[in-house]
């Protein structure tokens, strides 16, 4: 573990500026823009105040992470938390307790609920929901639609905003835009990144025959790389036309990944750990429609590519697609299961395993989790280890060994895919602004979650 000199003067210049902190994150290591090292993290009024040696200094209170990771704190930017009108398979209170748990410490929910998040109102009464409910801060998509276009620029720059949600392919909910014409006018309203799930829905009519009764392994058939590709390609000439930023979620194939890489000045992405992860070939078997998504989880080639795709740098977000359904609902036959899953619970304990077993650097982890949702959708005062920040944490260990198990699950849908998975690596706490809100496997401070702030909004 090797500082930089400039590294060593940043730390004694920033451990300088005062002597009284609110807490001390003390003996961790450290991993951020700056590198790796171990360090001290001084918070005071919820910002980190200093990072450095502060063993003379004064604090309320100290927390001892020697032999722990200390993370910029992971930011999911794509998880449905069902409220309003899906309570019953999870809320804004139980999805954010799972991301705690998980080690997450903001969340952006997606706006495909009932109703649909596509206007001031809504968005207010999401937030308002949110309010001394979420365990950790947040911010909620916008709804596109063919009928509130010309009031997205006002709605994405509105506080706790995220941005704007636009679905080209049919999913859950009822938010389609799959017409030319109206995604134009979608790109030319407004400035903020466009986040959207690519899948060409004519293709998807075309091929709804071809999903066998009671085969979920026949999901991917159906909803083809093609499907996938073909929206894509036509999104970037979209993007490029109208100069305009977006943000492809969710990608599930190899044959996407080119395109991808050639459209980085308007284009960004996002992988998911199930598409990282999971073999389809092995999953239908084993799992069935609980491995059900949109799009689909894939056979071992597709899930390589997009690994190298994340190891080149094609990949700027890793996101969980959080998306529970009761397991009553996913046991329905094929093809009338829904599909979704869970995932921000996980999300850490699986992609750490991937550092563990070498797949990953645990650098690239902390850029796709912090630094690019950061980047990418313009976050005030979040994603960075750094003077000034806000004081989230994610801390692990990165020599634990668990097994995943249904029984950890806080969501309220109480499973996992992930059941049986044995993880190399684990959340031992979500610090948010700087107070502890889950700590060695413990919620120990509820509804302290906050909107996320934005440099456009």
């Amino acid at each position: 573990m090797v500082k930089s000199t400039q590294f060593d003067a940043a730390f004694e210049r920033s451990a300088e500026q005062t002597s009284r902190y609110d807490a001390i994150y003390e003996g961790g290591v450290l991993v951020g823009a700056f590198g790796v090292a171990q360090a001290d993290v001084g918070v005071l009024s919820g910002k980190i105040a200093a990072i450095g040696a502060l063993g003379a200094a004064e604090a309320a209170e100290r927390i001892d992470c020697r032999g722990l990771h200390v993370l910029p704190g992971v930011i999911d930017s794509q998880v449905h938390f069902r409220e309003p009108g899906a309570e019953a398979k999870e809320d804004l209170e139980t999805g954010g307790r799972a991301a705690a748990m998980g080690g997450v410490t903001c969340v952006f929910e997606m706006p495909n609920t009932k109703p649909t998040t596509t206007t001031k109102a809504a968005l207010e009464d999401k937030l308002a929901r949110a309010a001394g409910r979420m365990d950790v801060d947040h911010a909620f998509f916008v709804g596109a639609t063919a009928e509130n276009v010309d009031e997205l620029p006002e709605l994405e720059r509105s506080p706790g905003a995220a941005g704007v949600k636009l679905f080209a392919g049919s999913s859950t909910g009822d938010l389609l835009v799959e017409e030319l014409e109206a995604t134009a006018r979608i790109f030319a309203s407004g400035r903020r990144r466009i986040s959207i799930h690519s899948e060409d829905e004519a293709r998807l009519r075309e091929r709804k025959d071809l999903r066998a009764p009671n085969d979920p392994s026949t999901h991917p058939v159906w909803r083809d790389p093609e499907a996938a590709r073909l929206c894509t390609e036509r999104l970037i000439g979209l993007a490029e036309a109208a100069r305009r930023r977006i943000h492809i979620l969710h990608i599930s194939t190899a044959d996407e990944l080119p395109l991808l890489a050639a459209a980085k000045t308007y284009v960004s992405c996002e992988a998911t750990p199930h598409h990282l992860t999971l073999d389809g070939d092995e999953a239908y078997a084993r799992l069935g429609t609980k491995v059900q998504m949109n799009p689909p989880v894939r056979g071992a080639a597709h899930r390589d590519a997009i690994f190298e795709a994340v190891r080149q740098g094609v990949i700027d977000v890793l996101g969980s697609d959080h998306a529970p359904h009761l397991l009553e609902e996913k046991a329905r036959p094929y093809p009338e299961s829904p599909s979704g899953m869970p995932g921000v619970q996980t999300l850490v304990p699986v992609m750490l395993t991937h550092v563990a077993e070498g797949r990953l650097s645990l650098e690239r982890f902390v850029d796709l989790t912090a630094h690019g949702p950061q980047r990418i959708f313009g976050l005030a005062g979040k994603g960075r280890l750094a003077v000034g920040w806000d004081a989230d944490l994610t801390i692990v260990d990165l020599n634990a060994e668990h097994v995943i198990e249904n029984d950890w699950i806080v969501s309220r849908c109480g499973w996992t895919p992930y059941d049986g998975f044995k993880a190399k690596g684990w959340p031992v706490g979500a610090v948010v602004r700087g107070q502890r809100v889950m700590w060695d496997g413990e919620i120990v401070l509820k509804g302290a979650g906050a909107p996320a702030r934005f440099q456009e909004s």
